[in-house]
């Protein structure tokens, strides 16, 4: 699902479902990123929701009116049409950056781990600020270079979002890569032919790879935002 989450001392513990405590980290990411944001009763779209867990988990834990994930991927979806079911859960094809649904369609957007991939962050923003209606919310995490930071709120506050908040989270995803690093291993050496093990290792950011030396040492960031759509301002 992504990289993970891992909580500090001082954070209370996850209440899950025997069946989600495998994901136990990813969900803990999902988690982090929504906060204390009440989603019950609203409709909640996920933008690149991927093979659709982090949908499912917010449909099933958080009970929102609707929760629509979004992927580029056909076969993503098609393969959480056919395996992820919850109360008003649902999965549609669509780009990121010319998302096919009406204008003021979502009280909540949640993007995980997944904007990096984008053609235009600008562009993507753009789609958030259109689909989400007046007062709504945007909730994203993600990782840029320790560079490109503030360039990257900046990109998803430039049509009109504010940031409401922003925190620096990579210390806890590095303790979740390193907690996860043994079970990515053995389904690695499970699942994966051997001559690709080295492809997968890098792509799960598994200790001793390129991405999680990059997030250890600081030269990677992982950041959570909250970003708000102002509410429309009446006629005097």
């Amino acid at each position: 699902m992504n990289y993970g989450y891992a909580p500090d001392d001082g954070e209370t513990p996850l209440v899950l479902a025997p069946e989600d405590e495998a994901d136990r980290l990813c969900i803990g990411l999902y988690a982090r990123t929504l906060g204390d944001l009440p989603l019950g009763g609203r409709d909640v779209l996920e933008v690149g929701c991927g093979r659709g867990g982090g949908a499912s988990w917010i449909a099933r834990q958080h009970r929102p009116r609707s929760t629509v994930g979004l992927d580029f991927s056909a076969a993503a979806v098609d393969l959480c049409a056919r395996h992820r079911h919850a109360p008003g859960l649902s999965f549609v094809r669509g780009d990121a950056e010319a998302m096919p649904f009406p204008d003021a369609s979502f009280d909540v957007v949640v993007n995980v781990e997944s904007s990096h991939c984008y053609g235009s962050v600008p562009a993507f923003a753009a789609e958030v600020q259109r689909v989400l209606r007046p007062g709504g919310t945007f909730v994203w995490a993600d990782f840029r270079p320790a560079e490109r930071v503030a360039t990257a709120l900046g990109e998803l506050e430039a049509h009109g979002l504010r940031l409401a908040a922003q925190e620096d989270v990579t210390g806890r995803v590095v303790a979740a890569l390193r907690a996860d690093d043994d079970r990515k291993a053995r389904l690695i050496h499970a699942w994966v032919p051997k001559v690709a093990h080295p492809l997968f290792r890098r792509f799960a950011a598994m200790e001793g790879s390129r991405g999680f030396e990059a997030f250890a040492a600081g030269r990677t960031r992982y950041l959570v935002a909250r970003l708000e759509k102002p509410a429309s301002v009446r006629a005097a």
